[in-house]
Parts: C-alpha cells; structure tokens; sequence
C-alpha cells in the first residue's frame, strides 16, 4: 500500500527531475503554485492531504513523463544532488562566462540544485526559444559537463572563436573538422573547421 509520504517524495523526485521546484512543477502543470508545496501536505487539523489524480496527471504531462516512471520515482533511493552555475543560454555567447577551456568564469552566474555529476566544472544553461525543439523546449535545463568524454552522436554545446555558442549533435570529428548536426529539422546541420572552435563539451543531463 502506498504511503502519503511516498507519494510526495515521488512528486518531490518528479519536480527534481524537471530541474524545477515543486512550485514551478504546479505552475508549469496549470495548477496553483502552492498545489505541491509542503506546508499544504497536512491541514490545520493534522490529516493528511494527498495528491488528486487531476494534479499527478497535470504534472506527468508537463514534464512528458509516463505514469511508469513516476511509479519508479516511488520506489527510487534519494540522489545525491550537486549546486552547480546556471546560465541563461542567450547569454552564453557573450564574453566573461567561460575561461579558455570552457569552464564557467567570471560573474553573472545563478546556481541550482541538480542531479550530480562527476565533474567539478559542469555547469547548466537554461534554453531560451524553441530552435532546439524537439529535443529541448523553452525553460528546460541541461547540465554540460567540460569534463566528460565525447562520442559520436552525443548531443554537445559547442562555442566558436566568433562568439556563437550551439547546441548540436556530434556527427563526426577529425583534426581539421567537426560536423554537427541540427537537432531541430528546420535549421541546417554545420561543418566547422578545428581552428574556429573554442571548446565543446558534452551535455550529460537535461530537465525532460
């Protein structure tokens, strides 16, 4: 039998997840942004307030998740979870962000709480837009890792000496190119040559 706090923490997980708060879960979901908080979750008189099966539904379908997942958020241990800088990605082009390797410098940064990953420089962007639809939406997070190896067909952020930063799937690499290709079909896959590429690095997470 499942418990009123089991279900909460799945619903604390499902937020977690989504790189959000239970807050932003509710709001994103059309709910109340106190729907999910934790001072609601026993009344005044001490009974215990559970979820309705309308709000779980609302926010399994405002973070694309299946109903089976969020049985194993239940069932899930905790995750350890890592502060680490965020950014807005429209400003990751501009100077001051990055050091020369491609690690997070200079001031501006926010942090936020996210799943840990083995790597002291790993940082997020939050995407702006719909260019990177379907594969990212507008407000999602990802978590890039400067440190982590990168393999063919690995999505990665990739800055260029001109200052253009993207997101795009490694195609191929070589010692004098590097083909992306586009994770929206709209735009156009890109070669670039060694010389124009400041840094890449691996995207090891996102807020989906």
């Amino acid at each position: 039998m499942l418990t009123h706090e089991q279900v909460w923490t799945a619903m604390d997980r499902l937020a977690e997840r989504a790189g959000i708060t239970a807050s932003a879960l509710a709001k994103r979901a059309g709910l109340d942004p106190t729907t999910f908080n934790k001072s609601k979750r026993i009344t005044p008189e001490g009974r215990e307030r559970w979820p309705s099966t309308e709000s779980v539904a609302k926010a399994l379908a405002a973070t694309n998740t299946s109903i089976d997942t969020f049985v194993q958020l239940i069932g899930d241990s905790p995750r350890a979870v890592q502060s680490v800088p965020l950014l807005g990605f429209a400003q990751a082009g501009a100077g001051g962000y990055f050091d020369d390797g491609g690690h997070p410098a200079g001031k501006g940064w926010d942090e936020v709480g996210l799943p840990a990953v083995n790597d002291e420089h790993a940082y997020a962007l939050e995407i702006s837009g719909d260019s990177m639809r379907p594969a990212y939406r507008d407000g999602d997070i990802i978590v890039v890792s400067p440190g982590t190896p990168i393999r063919r067909g690995d999505r990665v952020v990739v800055k260029t000496t001109g200052g253009e930063v993207m997101v795009k799937e490694l195609k191929r690499r070589t010692a004098k190119t590097l083909e992306l290709a586009s994770l929206n079909p709209a735009h156009a896959d890109r070669t670039l040559a060694a010389g124009d590429v400041a840094w890449i690095a691996r995207i090891v997470w996102a807020s989906q």
